[in-house]
């Protein structure tokens, strides 16, 4: 039998992508855009719940040597390094198949622990009320009285232009477009073990 939740979730995600392509226009690039994530928590239908995180730990604390990140975007995994101690593991949701996260050796050129999306959010009131969700900054106009608030990305940690790993929503796949999304706990963990000039690898 269908899932009726399923197929809500995938159209969401089939929503939120093709407003994404639309809005950089066929002149636009990626390089262009400061911010990847195209969708955070209140873009997930009501009901829904992330998938089970079995894999996520942390054991770095006491260990000393310099950190050190590598994502695998293959299993899905970010590996915590101190030295060439693995001291933590966290489960995650990279760039999906047209937005794919890319690979490389890069460096976290930024910090911020409270970080939203200059591109993607809602329209609220004054009291802070959504009025309305999921929209695009400069595409779509807010209704009077309201003003535009993007998408949570706490714990932002920048190492690719506007790539970057940041509290969101894991689904059980890669979903997003280009960020590397983690369970709000490790996350928060990443964010204080590392420093500008962290080493991050990005591998297949």
């Amino acid at each position: 039998m269908t899932n009726p939740l399923r197929i809500t979730i995938t159209a969401i995600l089939a929503t939120a992508a093709t407003a994404f392509l639309v809005s950089c226009g066929t002149g636009g690039s990626r390089a262009q855009t400061p911010y990847l994530e195209a969708f955070g928590q209140q873009a997930v239908p009501q009901g829904a719940s992330q998938v089970t995180d079995t894999v996520s730990y942390w054991d770095g604390d006491g260990v000393s040597g310099p950190a050190s990140i590598v994502i695998d975007l293959s299993d899905q995994r970010a590996y915590f390094y101190k030295g060439n101690t693995l001291v933590g593991v966290s489960s995650l949701s990279t760039g999906d198949e047209g937005h794919a996260t890319t690979t490389g050796r890069f460096k976290i050129t930024e910090k911020d622990h409270d970080h939203r999306s200059n591109l993607y959010g809602d329209f609220v009131d004054a009291a802070g009320n959504v009025v309305v969700r999921d929209v695009t900054a400069g595409k779509d106009k807010p209704p009077p009285g309201t003003t535009f608030l993007g998408s949570d990305m706490e714990h932002f940690m920048r190492f690719n232009g506007g790539t970057g790993m940041h509290k969101g929503y894991l689904p059980g796949y890669a979903a997003s477009h280009g960020c590397v999304r983690m369970p709000a706990h490790m996350a928060e963990i990443y964010y204080n073990n590392v420093v500008v000039g962290t080493p991050v690898t990005v591998q297949h």
